[in-house]
């Protein structure tokens, strides 16, 4: 076997690695992701305590369990929280569940405040779904390739091509963020769910 062409092939594998790993932290601090690893991972760059950060994932646990339990097939709500803020997205057949997945957010304990994004009509089809977390992963790598600000400062969630920021930051970093996604492929629309610093 020619010499030359092993190490190409080497080289294209360890460059798979990466583009892997390099994957697999930007998307450490999706709402999904549950785990001592990927927490370390997201708590590295984060501006929330570790303890904030385990409050956040329990409002979450517990909103997303009780949505699917109780609010019935024709509904899907996404819960993001970030320092105890929580952003509904997501389909639901009426007002009144709207209604009703708000409500019982904002009851469980030390949530501070919640934005209701609720759309109401039928749920989204799963290639529409499949689109968001794509979309979600190019404004997620576009935050670390134009490192204009840590990229584990701004949380992206992405539901029918709209995309919502959430995080702890100043005006510049904010408006890095919403310049970035709003000038990605395929986002239709950036909401702001950010917290200011003083």
């Amino acid at each position: 076997m020619n010499p030359a062409y092993c190490h190409s092939g080497k080289h294209i594998i360890a460059k798979v690695f990466l583009c892997i790993a390099v994957v697999t932290s930007i998307t450490a601090c999706a709402p999904a992701v549950v785990g001592g690893a990927a927490a370390g991972g997201a708590l590295a760059a984060d501006r929330r305590t570790s303890g904030i950060y385990v409050e956040d994932e329990n409002i979450e646990l517990k909103a997303v369990k009780y949505m699917e339990t109780t609010l019935g097939e024709n509904t899907h709500v996404n819960v993001t929280s970030y320092n105890r803020n929580v952003l509904l997205t997501g389909e639901a057949p009426d007002e009144a569940i709207k209604a009703k997945a708000e409500e019982f957010v904002k009851n469980i304990a030390n949530v501070r405040a919640v934005t209701n994004e609720i759309a109401v009509g039928p749920k989204t089809s799963l290639s529409s779904r499949s689109n968001d977390t794509y979309l979600t992963s190019k404004v997620k790598t576009k935050f670390v390739t134009e490192n204009q600000f840590p990229a584990n400062y701004v949380k992206v969630v992405t539901e029918n091509s709209v995309v919502y920021l959430l995080g702890i930051v100043n005006k510049a970093e904010a408006d890095a963020a919403v310049e970035i996604a709003r000038n990605t492929d395929g986002v239709s629309k950036v909401v702001k769910v950010f917290e200011y610093m003083n």
